[in-house]
């Protein structure tokens, strides 16, 4: 590993802190090199506050040494005022020499800007160092603006016989059938702190009564979607107590009452793509799709996924729900507790 490589993947070991808290922004980390060693560095804690950079820059004990050093940034710096002015142009004011970045921000108001603010004012300026990991890092953001939809994640439990669920009356409604063990149930909810939405179906709504938060870590709630069409879900379900924000997409009303939004969609036509419009005209980066198998079966059929989590318990159900099939590269295996995680992307 190259020196510059060393402090990329520092910058990147700092980005990841703000997982969970910056979208719709991207995570951002940066470190400020002088002489071999690192006299600053910082991330973009929070959306709306200071990036990366303003935090990096404001770190230096003493200021005068900015003219002298190389600040690495794994995201290439803005040039546009958003809620904050531009990185660029604090570098600029700052005199500093040399700027390493890990990726060009896809963002069409920034999108190569910032490097050429930072040429023209004679800064020496390095582009691709450990730029697909810096990608990686941020596969939401460049998605969401490459793609114009949110990353698609789906979730499930199955059996060791390839079951989501048992066969249920309308007696055993009202909580989920248990597949895998506390340990796994910890892991969904870090995994929903850190996406933007989550999403079921009216089945999955009405048999297991979900409430789709977090309270099994520290965290924000993603913004709870659930289909309904007909609007015929109990108002005493879990997702309607206003206690997060909600959309409940339906093909009968638009209406705002407390935390809940009923969102119209025209059911005549695929719904997918009218569900993806809404999320990014909400500045949604990513979703996860929990359920049921009609709605993740769904998507699998119109390639509209890029990762799926598949917990698997240790459990036999022996008839049932199947759980839906696809086709991925596997990219990790977790064993966790006695139950085993296999994440797959899709080799579109």
């Amino acid at each position: 590993m190259t020196a510059s490589e060393k402090y990329m993947a520092r910058c990147i070991e700092l980005a990841k802190m703000g997982a969970g808290n910056v979208s719709p922004n991207p995570m951002v980390g940066c470190v400020i090199v002088l002489e071999d060693q690192i006299i600053g560095e910082g991330y973009h804690q929070k959306y709306g506050e200071a990036h990366a950079e303003v935090n990096a820059i404001n770190s230096v004990a003493n200021p005068a040494d900015l003219k002298k050093s190389t600040i690495y940034v794994s995201l290439e710096p803005c040039a546009h005022y958003g809620l904050t002015p531009p990185c660029a142009d604090l570098i600029v004011a700052n005199k500093i020499p040399r700027v390493v970045i890990g990726s060009v921000d896809p963002f069409a108001k920034v999108a190569g800007k910032g490097i050429q603010r930072l040429i023209n004012a004679g800064i020496d300026v390095k582009v691709g160092i450990l730029e697909n990991e810096c990608k990686e890092l941020n596969k939401r953001f460049f998605n969401f603006h490459e793609k114009k939809r949110p990353y698609i994640i789906l979730k499930w439990a199955q059996t060791l016989d390839g079951y989501i669920d048992i066969d249920r009356s309308k007696n055993e409604y009202g909580e989920p059938t248990w597949i895998t063990g506390n340990d796994a149930l910890v892991k969904v909810h870090k995994m929903r702190a850190e996406e933007d939405a989550i999403l079921v179906g009216t089945n999955t709504a009405q048999k297991d009564n979900p409430s789709l938060t977090v309270r099994h870590c520290e965290g924000k709630n993603p913004l709870r979607i659930v289909i309904d069409k007909n609007l015929r879900l109990a108002r005493t379900l879990h997702l309607f107590d206003n206690s997060t924000p909600t959309l409940v997409l339906n093909s009968i009303q638009n209406e705002t009452q407390d935390n809940t939004e009923f969102v119209q969609l025209n059911f005549e036509k695929n719904i997918l793509p009218q569900l993806l419009k809404v999320l990014h005209s909400k500045n949604c980066l990513s979703l996860i799709v929990e359920g049921g198998k009609k709605v993740l079966e769904s998507l699998i059929a119109k390639d509209l996924w890029d990762e799926a989590h598949v917990f698997t318990g240790n459990k036999y159900f022996k008839s049932g729900i199947e759980a839906p099939k696809l086709q991925g590269k596997i990219v990790l295996t977790e064993q966790i507790e006695n139950d085993r995680l296999i994440v797959y992307k899709n080799r579109h």
